[in-house]
């Protein structure tokens, strides 16, 4: 049996760069096993597995190379607008049901915009801890540059300030961070820790900041992502938490120059007694190939 996919890539103006996204259409009857395997040949960060619900719904599976995962940033607004492009979607304004329970897409101008839910917040973590994981990164206790947070829309990132000349000489981990989970834990009720680091720099004032971000995540197979929008939409929640965007805001980030896939993500947070209430992320999609897979007969 054959399956049509389409790839495109996400947070960008122009193909080859942002991230690499595979949608797999037809795809409710596969296993886990067969996500998985289709997941590792295409070799991207993640693709899904979206079944068309209506003009305005849809449901869809996520998955790295290493397992499924209940929400991510690239693979929804991506999926979305493939949807679209092939007339599954027809609404300006759709939801997607995935492992993290409903996320709302919007379509507007050139881009594609979801907003979720603001679930894990955390912090500050304390300098030592903070530290040890700049030392995973290859970076050291001066680069650090603000309270670092723990926080997430469906799945939660270690969210470190550093230098923006920092940024240049980090390097990704070896390995992942299980060492200090206990002790990320223990800072507050976490319930979708990723094994992954969010380094951003961060220029401008309030209402508007710009960022520049590197995006390390280990545990799930991915060295390096060019482009994460689950991290930009946890990230909204520590702006406001360190107060940088304590009445809520915008923030434009800046990834993936590091690894020759330039990308750029558009952050909105919403805000209310210091603490984020909806978290919105936005960004351009670029079709670059469709065509057809064969599924993995597995046992």
């Amino acid at each position: 049996m054959h399956l049509a996919y389409d790839v495109v890539d996400v947070f960008t103006d122009r193909p080859f760069a942002g991230n690499q996204l595979a949608v797999v259409h037809g795809a409710g009857g596969l296993s886990t096993e067969q996500c998985l395997a289709l997941t590792r040949e295409f070799g991207y960060s993640e693709s899904t597995f979206p079944v068309p619900g209506g003009a305005a719904d849809y449901a869809t599976r996520i998955f790295t190379p290493e397992a499924e995962i209940p929400f991510a940033g690239h693979p929804t607004l991506g999926t979305a607008w493939v949807l679209r492009d092939r007339g599954e979607l027809e609404a300006d304004e759709a939801v997607q049901q995935c492992g993290a329970g409903p996320v709302g897409v919007r379509f507007w101008a050139d881009r594609v915009e979801l907003s979720a839910t603001p679930r894990d917040l955390a912090g500050p973590v304390g300098r030592e801890l903070a530290v040890e994981l700049l030392a995973d990164v290859g970076l050291g206790a001066d680069d650090l540059d603000g309270d670092a947070w723990v926080a997430g829309c469906g799945l939660t990132f270690v969210h470190l300030p550093v230098r923006d000349e920092a940024l240049r000489r980090a390097r990704p981990s070896a390995s992942g961070f299980e060492r200090h989970v206990d002790r990320l834990s223990a800072l507050g009720e976490v319930r979708d820790l990723l094994d992954a680091v969010n380094l951003y720099a961060v220029a401008g004032e309030a209402p508007g900041l710009q960022v520049h971000s590197r995006v390390f995540v280990p545990g799930a197979g991915v060295p390096e992502d060019p482009a994460t929008g689950s991290a930009a939409a946890g990230l909204g929640m520590a702006l406001v938490a360190r107060g940088l965007l304590g009445d809520g805001g915008r923030y434009t980030i800046r990834q993936g120059v590091e690894m020759g896939r330039p990308s750029t993500l558009h952050g909105r947070v919403e805000a209310a007694d210091g603490l984020a209430t909806r978290c919105h992320v936005a960004g351009q999609v670029r079709h670059v190939a469709r065509g057809e897979i064969l599924v993995p007969e597995l046992s």
